[in-house]
C-alpha cells in the first residue's frame, strides 16, 4: 500500500486508541473510531478551544497538535513528569491504551486543581514547545538559508539569508531523525562530532509537494559528491582529492587529510544552484550556451563569467569596480590586462570606459579537455563551456551500458541506487550479474550556478538524484555585505525581502 496512504489512515484513526477514554469522559467509545468527528471529541475531553482543530487540517503541523494533545490528556489523568509525557508522544500505541485501564482515573480539565508549575519547569516546558514546533517546521514547510559562497552571484549573493520551501517539491523524510536541533552535521562549537546519531534510519519517502522541479528554479540540494569527507578539507570533494593525491595518501595523511567519514543523504552539505536539466532532457553546453533539446537557453540575467579585459594601461579605479558591482577577486595578469568575473550587462558598460581597449568574454574550446569535468575521462573532452551532448535519466529508463559510458552512470549504480558495481576482462557486473543495460531508479537533474565559471556544481561531479534535492529557494529576507560594516553599508537595503527568480 502507498505510503501516503498508509500515514494518512494511520492520523484519521489515531484516536481509537482512546476509545476506553472517550467512555469515561462520558462519550461514546465508538466516537474514536469516526473520521474527524473522532478529534473535535479529543478537543472536548482536553476542554480545548474548537481553534485548534484547523491546526489538525495543516499537514505537518498537525503531527505537533497531537503531541501537543497528548501532553493535555495526560494532565487529566494526573501525569504532569516530563518522564510521563515524554514516554506518552514516544510511545503513544502503548500508553493511551493503558491509560484507558479501569483503574486508571480521568478528570475533566475544569474539575483539575490549580496546579502551579516552578519556574524552571515554565522554562523547560517553553523551551521543549518551541524545539518541537520549530523542528517540524523546518523539516517539513521552510528552513533558513545563507548563501555561503559566489556560485550564484550576481542572483544570489554572498550573505543573502533566505528561506528554503520544502513543500514545493514535498519534503522528504530525514534519514537521520536522531539528531541535535537546528544544526546540520556536526555539533556547534565543533568542526568534527557529528550532530546525529544512526540508530535509526529512515528509507527515503517524498511527501507530494506544490510542483515538480522546473527549468530555471533555484534548488537546495544535498551534496552528491558529500557522501564522503576529510574532515580538515570538507570543502573540496573527496573523489576530486582522490583523483588529485590517490587514495592512499588521502586515507593516510591525517595531518593534511583528516579523518575520512561517510554522510548519510540528508546530512550532506546544502548546496543551492539553478535546474539546467530535468529527468528526459538532452543537454549540451555549445561555447558557454546551454541547449536543452536542442533549443537554446536564455542566460539568467544576473548570470556571469570570466572576461578579459585590457586598458590603455590605466587601472581599474575602486570607484569604477564599485559601479559595475564588481565583488569577486580582481586578477591582473600584466599590467593593464585584467580577469574579471562579469554580467553581460557590466560587460556593455565596460566597454563603453574611455580607458577600455577590449573586453573579450573567456571562452574553453570544443575539444579542450579538463579533466576536473565529469566524467573525468579523456574520451569524453569536455570543458566548463563546451560539454555534451548528455542525457538526463528518469526513472525507468533502460541504459545500454558499455565500457566507454560506463564513467557517465558508475555513481548512479553504485552510490546512488545501492548496487554493486564491477568490470572484469571488459565485462560489466552488477550485484553479481553481468549485464548491458541497466533500469534507472530514480529521477536525476542537471544543476548549475550562474556563476559560469566559479561554481561547483553538476559539470563537476553529474548528475544530482531526486532524493538529494531539499527544496526551492523561494526569498531573501536579509542580505549582508561581508566586506562592509554597519556603518558603510553592510545591510543591501535594496536587495532585502525580494522573491528568488
Amino acid at each position: 500500500m502507498n505510503t501516503l496512504i498508509i500515514l494518512i489512515l494511520a492520523f484519521t484513526f489515531f484516536p481509537v486508541l482512546l476509545w476506553n477514554t472517550f467512555e469515561k469522559a462520558g462519550y461514546k467509545g465508538y466516537y474514536s473510531v469516526i473520521p474527524f468527528l473522532n478529534y473535535y471529541y479529543w478537543l472536548k475531553i482536553i476542554d480545548k478551544p474548537m481553534w485548534w482543530y484547523i491546526f489538525l487540517l495543516i499537514p505537518f503541523i498537525n503531527a505537533f497538535m497531537v503531541m501537543l494533545m497528548i501532553v493535555e490528556l495526560l494532565k487529566s489523568y494526573n501525569m504532569r513528569g516530563i518522564h510521563q509525557q515524554a514516554a506518552a508522544v514516544i510511545l503513544p500505541v502503548v500508553v493511551l491504551p493503558w491509560l484507558g485501564m479501569k483503574d486508571k482515573i480521568y478528570v475533566h480539565p475544569s474539575k483539575l486543581p490549580v496546579y502551579k508549575k516552578s519556574a524552571l519547569r515554565e522554562w523547560v516546558d517553553a523551551l521543549l514547545f518551541a524545539v518541537i514546533a520549530a523542528t517540524i517546521i523546518r523539516m517539513f514547510w521552510f528552513e533558513a538559508y545563507t548563501i555561503p559562497t559566489s556560485s550564484m552571484e550576481k542572483s544570489l549573493l554572498v550573505g543573502d539569508f533566505l528561506f528554503v520551501s520544502k513543500i514545493s517539491y514535498g519534503p522528504k523524510t530525514p534519514n537521520t531523525p536522531i539528531a541535535f536541533p537546528f544544526v546540520h552535521h556536526t555539533m556547534p562549537l565543533s568542526k568534527t562530532r557529528k550532530s546525529y546519531l544512526e540508530w535509526i534510519k529512515l528509507p527515503y519517502y517524498r511527501f507530494p509537494g506544490l510542483s515538480k522541479v522546473k527549468h530555471g528554479d533555484a534548488v537546495v540540494f544535498n551534496y552528491p559528491d558529500g557522501d564522503t569527507v576529510a574532515l580538515k578539507v570538507q570543502n573540496q570533494s573527496y573523489y576530486a582529492l582522490i583523483r588529485d593525491y590517490g587514495r592512499q595518501r588521502v586515507w593516510n595523511d591525517k595531518m593534511t587529510f583528516g579523518d575520512i567519514v561517510a554522510r548519510p543523504v540528508d546530512k550532506r552539505e546544502n548546496y543551492i544552484k539553478r535546474c539546467i536539466a530535468i529527468p528526459g532532457d538532452t543537454l549540451q553546453i555549445i561555447n558557454q550556451e546551454v541547449f536543452i533539446n536542442s533549443k537554446k537557453q536564455e542566460l539568467p540575467p544576473l548570470a556571469q563569467s570570466k572576461y578579459y579585459v585590457r586598458t590603455n594601461g590605466a587601472r581599474l579605479s575602486n570607484r569604477l569596480l564599485n559601479k559595475l558591482d564588481i565583488t569577486e577577486d580582481v586578477m591582473m595578469s600584466a599590467p593593464g590586462e585584467y580577469h574579471l568575473t562579469l554580467t553581460q550587462a557590466a560587460a556593455k558598460e565596460l566597454e563603453t570606459n574611455s580607458e577600455v581597449l577590449e573586453v573579450k568574454n573567456i571562452v574553453y574550446p570544443e575539444g579542450h579537455h579538463q579533466n576536473f569535468i565529469f566524467p573525468f575521462n579523456e574520451k569524453y573532452l569536455w570543458n566548463l563551456d563546451s560539454f555534451g551532448p548528455l542525457y538526463i535519466p528518469k526513472a525507468g529508463d533502460k541504459i545500454k551500458l558499455t565500457t566507454d559510458n560506463l564513467c557517465l552512470y558508475d555513481r548512479i549504480i553504485a552510490a546512488y541506487e545501492h548496487n554493486t558495481l564491477e568490470v572484469k576482462n571488459n565485462r560489466i557486473f552488477i550485484n553479481g550479474q553481468e549485464t548491458d543495460t541497466y533500469t534507472i531508479k530514480l529521477d536525476y537533474y542537471w544543476l548549475m550556478g550562474d556563476n559560469r565559471h566559479n561554481s561547483a556544481d553538476s559539470r563537476f561531479w553529474g548528475f544530482v538524484p531526486n532524493d538529494h534535492i531539499v527544496g526551492k529557494a523561494v526569498f531573501v529576507w536579509l542580505s549582508l555585505d561581508q566586506n562592509k560594516t554597519l556603518f558603510d553599508g553592510k545591510i543591501r537595503w535594496n536587495k532585502i525581502f525580494r522573491v528568488v527568480k
